[in-house]
């Protein structure tokens, strides 16, 4: 293993691999970076992210400076099948963060740098992420790849909503609103219709999650994010993987994941349709094409950028062969 030493401000700083008995203090210093409020599950959610992932524990990197450790970075696993199909092995350039009294000083940057470098001895073929319009320079430099503007789409459940949408300018709330609208994810992703409609599914056009039963039961298991499934009939028959969350005064119902047999579009409208009706929300928020027959209808500028980076295979530079839905891209 690489363990890499730097000098920042006259104090020499290494850069090791990280482990699971560093958890404590690598929560300490995001606590003191992004500014946690106490009694929130942030450490339930580091370990679902980083620990439990079906695709494996997270890379992750710290840097230390007298014994303390001054900074982090995750790189979270991920599996990603290509337009044909081929198996894609990738990781996400996700969380990070920098001790307040040793910000600005390069850290951020040497250890995505040396995670990048640590990777390539792994055979990781690509890492993605979707950047803010701040840290985005900094990937480029780096040499990421700006591959586009995800599309966003919304449906409205009344009149007045469209209003408190575009007036809701502020980021949407990391904890989900309390619901009673369908049955817990849990209750559906373990369920035996599950297989039979993802076995009904054929391969997405364009890169996508390699979806599992398995990762569905970690992607949707986590009981602080509150997710909820629409399901009108049966599991195989089609299921909605939503959760409500408050973004300025509005209250937006997030469409994670849409699984219909087969796929097939009209059977996925008549479920968004099912849940348009019965949620207390002012819009339905999916990742997507717009789709007019569906009442669905493009949000401009607001998708998050998808960047990429070649480690051992060169990611897709079209965004529109890029099939992602809200669960692979939303973060916590």
């Amino acid at each position: 293993m690489c363990v890499l030493s730097v000098v920042v401000s006259e104090a020499e700083v290494t850069i090791r691999r990280a482990s699971e008995d560093d958890l404590e203090g690598l929560l300490r210093v995001a606590a003191a970076s992004l500014g946690w409020v106490d009694g929130e599950p942030h450490e339930a959610l580091f370990r679902w992210k980083h620990m439990e992932s079906p695709f494996g524990p997270s890379p992750l990197w710290l840097a230390e400076c007298n014994g303390e450790i001054a900074g982090y970075r995750a790189f979270m696993r991920w599996e990603l099948r290509d337009q044909w199909g081929s198996p894609v092995t990738a990781v996400r350039a996700v969380d990070t963060a920098t001790h307040p009294d040793f910000q600005r000083r390069g850290v951020f940057s040497r250890l995505t740098t040396h995670g990048v470098e640590e990777m390539l001895a792994e055979g990781i073929n690509v890492v993605f992420n979707t950047p803010n319009d701040q840290s985005r320079p900094g990937y480029l430099k780096m040499g990421w790849r700006d591959i586009g503007r995800l599309p966003v789409a919304f449906r409205a459940t009344q009149p007045l909503a469209v209003v408190r949408m575009f007036r809701a300018r502020t980021p949407a709330e990391k904890w989900s609103e309390p619901t009673e609208v369908g049955v817990g994810a849990n209750e559906v992703t373990t369920c035996a219709g599950m297989s039979t409609l993802l076995a009904s599914r054929p391969q997405p056009v364009g890169w996508s999650t390699a979806m599992s039963g398995k990762w569905l039961q970690w992607r949707f298991g986590l009981e602080p994010l509150h997710y909820r499934a629409w399901v009108p009939q049966s599991a195989d028959d089609g299921v909605v993987f939503f959760r409500l969350r408050r973004r300025g005064g509005a209250t937006e119902c997030s469409v994670g994941l849409v699984l219909a047999p087969e796929s097939n579009p009209d059977v996925e409208r008549q479920l968004l349709d099912g849940l348009a009706k019965a949620v207390d929300a002012d819009y339905l928020l999916r990742m997507g094409p717009p789709d007019p027959r569906g009442g669905f209808l493009p949000v401009p500028r607001v998708g998050p950028r998808l960047t990429a980076r070649e480690i051992t295979a060169t990611p897709d530079c079209d965004i529109k062969r890029w099939a992602f839905s809200l669960a692979d891209i939303e973060l916590f």
